[in-house]
């Protein structure tokens, strides 16, 4: 039985070779733009979906609040494919706060 944690972990593996293929890919598509770009553009996409998330969060629209909060988490591993960082750097980061 796969759970809730389980689905997340393999979403999240699955955009990063998404991000991956569409960085090698050259066919235009949105992610290939966005990597193609400086990292401050990234940061400023990511910046912007977590001032979404805040805005759905004062509003107390949870629904919103998980679409935005999706669109951070895939902008943030864009950003991450742009500093070459790993799902499991920031895994162990917080793993390491965990004692």
């Amino acid at each position: 039985m796969i759970r809730n944690e389980d689905k997340l972990s393999e979403v999240l593996s699955y955009l990063e070779k998404v991000i991956e293929d569409r960085k090698k890919s050259k066919n235009k598509s949105y992610t290939s733009d966005l990597l193609s770009q400086g990292i401050d553009r990234v940061s400023q996409k990511v910046g912007e979906e977590a001032i979404e998330v805040v805005i759905a969060s004062n509003n107390k629209k949870k629904k919103q609040v998980i679409y935005e909060s999706a669109d951070l988490v895939f902008h943030l591993l864009v950003l991450w494919k742009k500093l070459n960082i790993k799902k499991n750097d920031i895994a162990k980061e917080l793993l390491r706060r965990k004692k």
